[in-house]
């Protein structure tokens, strides 16, 4: 007999850790407030209890030697996926090139572990990239593109990805050394800005970090 499904909503999982039993360590990376009242922060179990800051100074001892940016022109939600992946896969920066606000809610907290540079024009950020000698690689289906499939990415380098539904700004491709394409095999003309960042970003490890 097929038991009665509860009408009541099922209980959500409780995420992370309660407080932490006393005495408590002596680790100044540990936060009080977080062994007082518990962590349920979105952090690997490594990191429970720790600061921000402590969090941020033992990711930055082993960040990787790509840089990511993007275009915000029109506060493009993307952002904050692109820098969650940013976080999830230890990019050296992210870079914001055009409004500096933008909307952080699809980062879920991860940019308080990620350096974030603002750039008001693509010339500015240009510029800065030529100073850090690091070549612009655009993501971007648009004649003449690369597959970046069949392409080795450099070690030192920042991906750069467009608006959602614009792309890469004409402004943006000149800069650009090179702009690579993902392979698709369906009928929309481009994916989504935050799901090629992280294919990208992905397809950078396998090179440099995942051998």
């Amino acid at each position: 007999m097929r038991p009665r499904e509860s009408s009541e909503p099922p209980a959500e999982r409780a995420v992370g850790v309660g407080p932490h039993p006393e005495p408590w360590p002596d680790d100044p990376r540990l936060d009080p407030t977080l062994l007082a009242e518990g962590d349920r922060r979105n952090v690997l179990d490594r990191y429970r209890y720790w600061t921000v800051e402590a969090i941020t100074a033992d990711l930055d001892a082993r960040r990787h030697d790509f840089h990511v940016a993007i275009e915000n022109w029109k506060h493009d939600f993307n952002i904050g996926t692109v820098l969650r992946n940013a976080n999830a896969f230890l990019a050296a920066r992210v870079h914001i090139v055009g409004e500096r606000r933008w909307n952080r809610r699809g980062a879920m907290c991860t940019d308080r572990y990620v350096h974030v540079d603002h750039h008001a024009t693509v010339q500015d950020f240009s510029s800065a990239m030529r100073a850090l000698e690091l070549p612009i690689l655009g993501v971007d289906l648009v004649p003449g593109s690369l597959a970046l499939e069949r392409h080795p990415l450099p070690r030192r380098c920042v991906l750069v990805f467009g608006q959602e539904g614009d792309g890469l700004s004409s402004a943006m491709r000149e800069a650009c050394a090179s702009i690579y394409a993902i392979a698709q095999f369906g009928s929309t003309r481009s994916i989504n800005a935050g799901v090629a960042s992280g294919i990208a970003m992905h397809y950078w490890l396998t090179q440099h970090a995942l051998r």
